[in-house]
């Protein structure tokens, strides 16, 4: 079936319509992982291995999916992770994110480095929505951003802690995302790339207008594209923060705080001393440290180090319904999607997006009733059948 034709049903038929609609540096941007893309791949890899435990003759005709994260009410346990550009993919990305994801009744993260400001996200839905952000040198800036978030009605603040540094992703490198692909390849790259896009051109580059970082246009007034912010942005990571620093954040921020990219359960337990109410078992979507372990694999071991003491959610490799169903049987309470979303409403918008999440739930749906389960809090280890590892049943 030729891909322009094709009717999506799943993240990788959205991810085909993405691939041929985005000129190739933005597909490339959020495509990619880092160096060999290893832990990306063996992030889905990990949740795909595991299988369930089919079980017949139960009474499903009533399954509740809802769920309750650090105090609100949601339809079921899946959240969209804060993507950087995603207003480059889509036009005015994370607006139409929000308005789905409201819709729907699950939460919406946006990013630092999204292309939507705050005010206008808030502007967009009456739900609330969570705020990921970066731990910048200028703790000035971050203390600006949070009372906005304050102001914008935000009440979760999800912050990023696995970009001491930025990974080396070779496909940036490679299609010139980064620089130094020289002038021929700048413009094969870049400007022929869009200009063979002509959808994507009208809809986003030219309707999708102002494509500025809409959380840091006050702090690089002259910048008029997401690249004039690079230089800014590079500059702002700070590679010297330790927990001493989130507990200052803590000091400054008086609502739900989330602690996102955590891998390891020393880390998870600093993470709750050092004030989070959550964490997110992430690895960045593999776009960071290659060759480290997929979330699935780690969110067991996180979840024993915390205890009752944080709640645990999980990111990295979920593609449908049944992923979210393996990651809360592993012990997450929700599991968040960043590629596929993204993948979603640049294929086909919020429409698009509106779709796919639709199709997460009645995964989840069918998913449980063929398992037996009724309930979020019946989805545990003993739905994986005996060939999984470290599955508890026995039979």
């Amino acid at each position: 079936m030729p891909t322009l034709n094709l009717v999506p049903a799943t993240a990788a038929d959205f991810r085909r319509l993405a691939e041929k609609r985005l000129p190739r540096r933005l597909f490339d941007y959020i495509d990619g992982g880092a160096y060999d893309e290893i832990t990306m791949a063996g992030n889905e890899a990990g949740l795909r291995k595991l299988r369930l435990r089919q079980r017949v003759m139960r009474d499903v005709s009533s399954i509740d999916m809802s769920t309750e994260l650090l105090g609100e009410s949601w339809t079921m346990p899946l959240a969209l992770s804060p993507v950087g550009l995603a207003g480059m993919m889509a036009r005015r990305a994370e607006v139409q994110a929000q308005r789905a994801a409201a819709a729907l009744g699950i939460p919406f993260c946006t990013s630092t480095v999204g292309i939507c400001s705050l005010e206008e996200i808030a502007a967009a839905s009456d739900r609330p929505f969570w705020f990921q952000l970066y731990m910048l040198r200028d703790r000035g800036a971050v203390a600006e951003m949070l009372q906005r978030a304050r102001d914008s009605g935000v009440s979760t603040l999800v912050f990023t802690v696995d970009l001491a540094v930025v990974g080396a992703r070779y496909r940036d490198t490679r299609n010139g995302l980064n620089g130094g692909a020289g002038l021929l390849g700048q413009l094969r790259a870049g400007l022929l790339s869009y200009l063979s896009h002509p959808a994507w051109l009208l809809d986003v580059g030219i309707r999708g207008k102002p494509h500025v970082f809409g959380n840091l246009a006050d702090y690089v007034p002259t910048a008029n594209t997401p690249a004039d912010f690079k230089d800014w942005v590079d500059s702002q990571f700070d590679p010297s923060v330790t927990w001493h620093d989130i507990e200052w954040l803590r000091s400054q921020w008086n609502g739900n705080l989330i602690i996102k990219g955590i891998l390891d359960p020393e880390d998870a337990v600093a993470a709750v001393r050092a004030g989070a109410d959550a964490v997110i078992v992430s690895n960045h979507g593999g776009r960071q440290l290659d060759t480290v372990s997929s979330t699935a694999a780690m969110v067991p071991r996180i979840t024993d180090a915390v205890g009752n003491s944080a709640t645990v959610l999980m990111d990295g490799g979920v593609r449908n319904g049944q992923d979210v169903v393996k990651a809360v049987a592993l012990g997450a309470q929700a599991a968040m999607i960043g590629r596929p979303w993204i993948y979603a409403l640049a294929a086909r918008g919020e429409q698009g997006l509106t779709a796919m999440l639709e199709n997460f739930r009645s995964e989840i749906h069918v998913s449980m009733a063929l398992t037996g389960t009724t309930g979020l809090d019946q989805l545990t280890p003993e739905i994986l059948d005996s060939e999984t590892p470290g599955s508890t049943h026995a039979g």
